[in-house]
């Protein structure tokens, strides 16, 4: 049986397997670095799930960086109607590549 664990990082919540490759908010590390992330939200080993209160007491997930870099380009455009105001901006969010190693 496989483990699987929800973590949290960068205000969001994923769902992770051992080898899964996620795509998660800039964490500030370079490729080939290794990561933990100790906010473990649930846990499931096969044989049973601990659900933290909030977090798993001793749980970790460790992963390695792939990569980094910035996702696709999105158009953000702000309009008023009948007074000539508008303002069109583009935004690429910045991303870090994680490869889930281990999970404890």
């Amino acid at each position: 049986m496989s483990k699987m664990a929800v973590i949290k990082t960068g205000g969001k919540q994923y769902i992770v397997k051992e080898g899964d490759v996620l795509s998660v908010e800039m964490l500030g590390k370079e490729a080939s670095a290794k990561v933990t992330f100790d906010d473990v939200l649930l846990l499931d080993d096969g044989a049973g799930t601990k659900v933290g209160e909030p977090t798993v007491k001793g749980a970790k997930v460790s992963g390695e960086v792939l990569e980094t870099g910035r996702g696709k380009k999105i158009t953000v455009i702000r309009y008023k109607q009948k007074s000539r105001y508008f303002k069109k901006r583009g935004h690429r969010q910045p991303f870090t590549k994680v490869k889930i190693t281990s999970i404890a």
